[in-house]
């Protein structure tokens, strides 16, 4: 019987998955110098959207573009083990929320949050029953820079781009957004990666140093597509 996707995921790490994808595609996948206020949490799950905008109340009704309005939105009628993609759309070191807004998140089950932004109040989140990465924590409040503007749209973060149903990875390495086609093929490759890493190190310890200058460790087509 083929294994379960939760299965799969328990096996691997980012570095993995970012290696599996790599064999399939050349695209960027992955996202970098991420924080977070629940470490040890790896998060997984499908990508719904929140995209933002630089604020103006003429132009944006506050009634309208706020984030209850949005969330809401964004994870429909079946919001657990979702993943919350937020976008900043350039403001990186601004607050996009913190533990009040947030926290319906935590109270429709959602898994977790991906921000390309700072969030505020760490010690609140951490205790909420998901895993969250952003860019780094905040203590001023962004509304009067970012409004979030639409929900449920292809986004970009961190220079990957996100569609709605991606799924998402990440650890404390970073983050990896995976097509949502192909998330047993990746995976599995992902898999393969690991299993074929540790094979390596036992390898290693048995190598002549003698030939060991000659080894290619990663040939070319190996991890990534000929060129």
């Amino acid at each position: 019987m083929a294994a379960s996707i939760d299965d799969l995921v328990a096996q691997v790490r980012t570095a993995d998955l970012v290696d599996a994808i790599g064999r399939l595609h050349r695209h960027r996948c992955h996202l970098l110098d991420l924080v977070s206020p629940t470490p040890g949490r790896p998060l997984f799950g499908r990508a719904v959207t929140v995209s933002y905008f630089p604020t103006c109340e003429a132009a944006l009704d506050p009634d309208r573009f706020n984030f209850a309005r949005l969330f809401y939105q964004a994870v429909g009628d079946e919001p657990e083990g979702k993943v919350l993609v937020l976008a900043s759309n350039g403001h990186r070191d601004v607050s996009l929320g913190g533990g009040t807004k947030l926290s319906r998140a935590h109270n429709h089950g959602v898994a977790g949050i991906l921000a390309d932004g700072r969030l505020r109040d760490f010690d609140e989140i951490a205790g909420y029953n998901m895993a969250v990465y952003c860019t780094g924590e905040a203590t001023r409040w962004g509304g009067d820079v970012v409004t979030p503007f639409q929900a449920d749209v292809p986004v970009v973060v961190g220079g990957v781009g996100v569609m709605p149903g991606n799924y998402i990875y990440a650890d404390s390495a970073g983050a990896v957004v995976i097509p949502q086609s192909q998330i047993r093929e990746v995976l599995e490759g992902a898999v393969a990666v690991a299993a074929e890493d540790a094979a390596a190190i036992e390898s290693i310890k048995v190598e002549d140093p003698a030939t060991a200058s000659a080894i290619t460790e990663h040939p070319p087509g190996k991890r990534w597509p000929a060129t």
